[in-house]
């Protein structure tokens, strides 16, 4: 089931963040607060956990 991403804020300066890289393939099981995903902005790199476990 697909679940949706939120990213968190970022500060007030920024707008927008790139995807730098994909922790896991579509269909592979991930953790509750496992990394699934490095955004990129201009000031900062970080990662995206995931909000629930699942396939």
């Amino acid at each position: 089931m697909a679940t949706e991403l939120k990213v968190p804020t970022l500060g007030e300066s920024v707008t927008e963040a790139t995807v730098a890289k994909w922790m896991k393939q579509p269909g592979e099981a991930v953790a509750l607060d496992e990394a699934v995903v490095e955004l990129e902005t201009d000031k900062v790199t970080l990662e995206v956990n995931a909000p629930v476990a699942g396939a």
